[in-house]
């Protein structure tokens, strides 16, 4: 199990993030709301301002006041294997 730091001494399972993403457009504002919506959403910012937008597969969105290019070095750093099975994908091509 690798732990990466999105800041403040709060970590999040690596192998479980989907996507980093930035919080300037619309479409994340709104992802944000969603989840806020759905009891979905874990603010670890302490406060600060929200750059960064983790989406997990449990559908739980993180705010992070890391830069998302800051948590992506963190994630190539720790060559993380992906999530889903790889098995699978390649019988979907068949």
């Amino acid at each position: 199990m690798q732990l990466i730091n999105v800041g403040f001494g709060n970590t999040v399972m690596a192998h479980r993030i989907i996507a980093v993403v930035n919080t300037g457009s619309s479409p994340s504002r709104k992802l944000k709301e969603l989840a806020k919506g759905a009891e979905r959403l874990v603010d670890v910012t302490e406060g600060r301002r929200t750059r960064s937008l983790l989406i997990m597969d449990s559908n739980h969105v993180v705010l992070s006041s890391i830069q998302p290019d800051t948590i992506s070095q963190r994630l190539a750093s720790l060559q993380v294997k992906p999530h889903v099975n790889a098995a699978v994908r390649e019988d979907e091509g068949k």
